[in-house]
């Protein structure tokens, strides 16, 4: 019939540039089928066994009803700055994680210190939200508690 895990490996070769994840249900832990490449650029299926159809989910975290979804683990949370995940950046929040370097960089913005000169600018750039890691994720100067983002509650 050409809708199993030998035809999904077929379009992960050719299919290079991003990682296929298939769900067959709404779950994180639903995943039948997840693309062994190391990309950035997803592409999220979920299979339907009753029409026996792949739908392309054109967002994740609507689909999975959560905040966020990490790329990485595939688990769900409240919030991308509460991800803890071995597979992401601590830092920047991005998978892979960026690489370090002999020195941490520190950023005077958000109280943090930094892998690398590129994980450091990475942190400035804007994100999805329109605002910057370093907007979001901040720790006090004197306590070095996190500072909570009260425009996000």
């Amino acid at each position: 019939m050409g809708r199993g895990i030998p035809e999904l490996n077929r379009f992960q070769e050719h299919f290079r540039d991003y990682k296929i994840v298939v769900y067959q249900g709404l779950g994180c832990d639903d995943i039948m089928f997840e693309g062994q490449v190391d990309s950035s650029k997803h592409l999220y299926l979920h299979y339907d066994d009753v029409e026996r159809h792949y739908h392309v989910i054109t967002n994740l975290t609507g689909a999975m009803a959560k905040r966020y979804v990490c790329k990485a683990c595939h688990k769900r949370f409240g919030r991308d700055i509460t991800n803890v995940c071995d597979q992401t950046c601590s830092d920047f929040m991005v998978s892979p994680p960026c690489a370090f370097s002999d020195a941490r960089i520190p950023c005077d913005e958000c109280n943090r210190h930094f892998r690398s000169g590129t994980c450091f600018a990475n942190h400035k750039q804007r994100m999805v939200t329109r605002k910057s890691v370093c907007e979001r994720k901040r720790f006090c100067a004197t306590c070095g508690l996190r500072v909570r983002d009260e425009t996000r509650m």
